[in-house]
């Protein structure tokens, strides 16, 4: 499974770690996700997400619902 959060799309970043002497190699900056379960009182049922932390400020501000909606609008299977 990808490291993609389902209500922001937020993806990892990708980079260059550098060391003290300066040598640089390849790196990425996972997104941090979490995998939540939200009960949609509309369709009667839990869904479960792979949110991230963003994604779940999102949530709690816009409400499951207006999110779901969104996400379906999409085509996300949930």
């Amino acid at each position: 499974m990808s490291a993609v959060c389902q209500v922001t799309g937020r993806k990892p970043g990708y980079g260059k770690q550098v060391s003290h002497s300066h040598r640089r190699t390849s790196r990425r900056w996972e997104p941090n996700l979490q995998s939540r379960r939200y009960f949609v009182p509309s369709a009667g049922r839990w869904v479960r997400l792979r949110v991230s932390a963003k994604g779940m400020k999102t949530i709690d501000k816009r409400g499951i619902e207006a999110v779901v909606a969104e996400l379906k609008a999409r085509g996300v299977k949930l």
